[in-house]
């Protein structure tokens, strides 16, 4: 299966941003030449942050993939703050270099939201996850298993961006969101869920298996 975006390539958040960058760049040619580079090489850098490839979507309604590109930087048993469980937890952080559109990790249904105003501090450290500012999806599967989804902002990251709302249905590798630069995804799965990712293991959104969901029928 495959993801199927209206505007693939370049995600519709950096339109703005990207057309910005190249009208700068080519009246500063017109003006300075080559003394213009440097701002070429900025437009090539909003170009790269806001590339949005769609990605092939591999296994079945029980595959749990990742949210977001980036690295694995915690696989842990943890208490879910959102559902008050104890949970696998999977937190994906994404750098600059990164694509930042944040896709569904199941097929489900949106629950509930929750968003969180709070601090900008480097979201590489595990305190972000509590004192970060954050925005949470409860998805529930066709088959009764319960996942959380977390966007969580980074030092630079400055803006969170969520489309669905509760009731919402989202298909596995779906496009729901997007956060401007540095930041992380951290990932609730059911604990007898099997897990497929370590820690140090580079992901990829929708295309990436971090999990498998227990047969409970």
């Amino acid at each position: 299966m495959s993801a199927s975006y209206p505007n693939p390539i370049i995600a519709r958040e950096g339109w703005f941003f990207l057309a910005a960058a190249v009208i700068v760049a080519s009246i500063a040619t017109w003006l300075a030449g080559w003394w213009s580079a440097p701002l070429w090489l900025a437009a090539l850098f909003v170009l790269q942050f806001f590339r949005d490839p769609a990605r092939e979507i591999p296994g079945d309604a029980r595959t749990v993939v990742s949210p977001a590109d980036g690295r694995v930087i915690a696989v842990e048993r943890a208490r879910d703050p959102y559902l008050e469980r104890s949970a696998i937890k999977v937190s994906v952080f994404m750098n600059v270099f990164n694509v930042h559109s944040n896709r569904s990790p199941v097929d489900g249904k949106v629950q509930k939201r929750w968003y969180h105003p709070g601090s900008f501090v480097n979201a590489a450290l595990d305190k972000a996850s509590e004192e970060n500012e954050r925005n949470a999806l409860w998805l529930r599967t066709d088959g009764g298993a319960d996942v959380t989804c977390v966007q969580v902002a980074g030092l630079i990251a400055r803006r969170i961006l969520c489309y669905v709302a509760e009731g919402d249905r989202l298909a596995r590798g779906q496009r729901f969101g997007f956060i401007r630069f540095g930041s992380r995804v951290d990932i609730y799965v059911p604990e007898d869920s099997s897990l497929v990712a370590a820690l140090g293991d580079k992901v990829y959104a929708s295309s990436t298996v971090i999990a498998t969901l227990a047969n409970h029928a």
